[in-house]
């Protein structure tokens, strides 16, 4: 048989062989499964998204618990086994798709609920992916414990940054616990942190200012060490009267840097550029 024919090798309990290159680390502690699970408040008749269910072992769980569950996986192979195992359950549907190309709402096909262990090399775009309207009620991450600590950093922090101003403007996130690297395997070589992202009742800002708002935080937190005045020169391309009556009518100080200011700063910032 060529080899290219050959089957994929299976482990003892008839699983393929972890892929390092999709950053493939399987949570394995029950008692953080379970966790996770109670984490998403489910009544049982909620439509639960799960991202990267990997192996099942939190699949297991929300089985029992969602109304409906839509398991999105990138892993052929698992997908595969995900498939035959969940073969009989009329309420679990596996999708085997990058999440990053899929409509996370169209899969829902209704108001739904979060839930991942995100791989962590593209942790950011699958949190702002899940960000684009219509949004999950609530989303629980399994991320890098960095990643928690930014989401949830405080103005004037190093941890402080776009990805924590982007997140703020449209929903609330709280890091719930630490996971060490024991409970995975294989183990990853950082601890990790399972988080809660609500969306706001009422989001900072418009749909149609998401886009240029995550432009003007982004563009501004690559210049974070300059004052706000040079900032805003630089991004809007005006001269220094122009930045400064930006900055005098939001109430912000022009020598101020970027890491100081809060979502709704940013905001202010951005609606005095778009009116002019």
């Amino acid at each position: 048989m060529a080899d290219d024919a050959r089957p994929p090798r299976r482990d003892r309990a008839g699983f393929p062989p972890t892929r390092k290159s999709l950053g493939q680390h399987f949570l394995i502690d029950r008692r953080i499964l379970g966790r996770i699970a109670d984490a998403l408040h489910l009544t049982g008749s909620e439509t639960v998204l799960e991202i990267g269910p990997g192996r099942g072992a939190l699949t297991d769980i929300l089985a029992d618990r969602a109304g409906r569950l839509v398991a999105v996986e990138y892993d052929r192979a698992l997908a595969a086994i995900l498939r035959e195992r969940y073969a009989r359950r009329s309420n679990v549907l596996i999708a085997e798709a990058d999440v990053l190309e899929v409509s996370l709402s169209e899969l829902a096909a209704g108001p739904y609920v979060l839930v991942g262990n995100v791989p962590y090399y593209i942790t950011t775009p699958i949190l702002f992916h899940a960000l684009v309207p219509p949004r999950a009620d609530r989303a629980v991450y399994l991320v890098q414990k960095e990643v928690a600590d930014r989401l949830c950093a405080e103005p004037g922090t190093k941890e402080y940054g776009a990805l924590t101003v982007n997140v703020g403007a449209v929903a609330r996130a709280e890091t719930l616990f630490k996971v060490p690297a024991g409970a995975f395997n294989p183990p990853p070589q950082v601890d990790s942190a399972v988080v809660r992202i609500t969306p706001l009742a009422t989001p900072l800002v418009t749909p149609d200012e998401e886009r240029p708002f995550r432009l003007l935080v982004q563009g501004a937190f690559g210049m974070r060490r300059k004052q706000l005045r040079r900032v805003l020169r630089s991004l809007y391309s005006v001269d220094a009267d122009a930045a400064e009556a930006a900055l005098s009518a939001t109430g912000i100080d022009p020598a101020a840097r970027p890491e100081t200011l809060s979502a709704t700063q940013f905001v202010g910032v951005l609606r005095w550029f778009r009116q002019k």
